[in-house]
């Protein structure tokens, strides 16, 4: 099992900045791959990055060259930075991870990008 908490959601203007942490209860370098997926009101969820246990990163196209995703090995979190928000990047936003081939959520946070 692995229990994930996420943190660091909220209100940001257009154009603002935000970061996300996401701890886990297992090393997050002993995980096959921990990173983040996002779900709009009547959207479907959709990836938003993730890195794998050897430090491979993946994008949605959407997130490219705005969103980084790195490892804390000291705090052992994931944390996801988002820059140049755009109000279609409003979100709740989840951390996941997989783990010995089982899927593990957080609960989720808001991310409302608006003026």
């Amino acid at each position: 099992q692995v229990q994930l908490v996420e943190s660091g959601g909220g209100l940001v203007q257009p154009g603002g900045s935000l970061r996300l942490s996401c701890g886990a209860s297992r090393n997050i370098f002993s995980l096959f791959l921990i990173g983040w997926y996002r779900q709009a009101p009547g959207k479907q969820r959709e990836l938003v990055g993730a890195v794998t246990s050897g430090g491979t990163t993946n994008y949605a196209d959407s997130v490219k060259g705005r969103f980084t995703i790195s490892r804390d090995n000291a705090k052992n979190t994931v944390n996801l930075q988002m820059n140049s928000l755009k109000p279609d990047d409003t979100a709740v936003y989840y951390c996941h991870a997989v783990h010995q081939f089982q899927y593990f959520w957080g609960q989720g946070t808001q991310v409302t990008v608006s003026s």
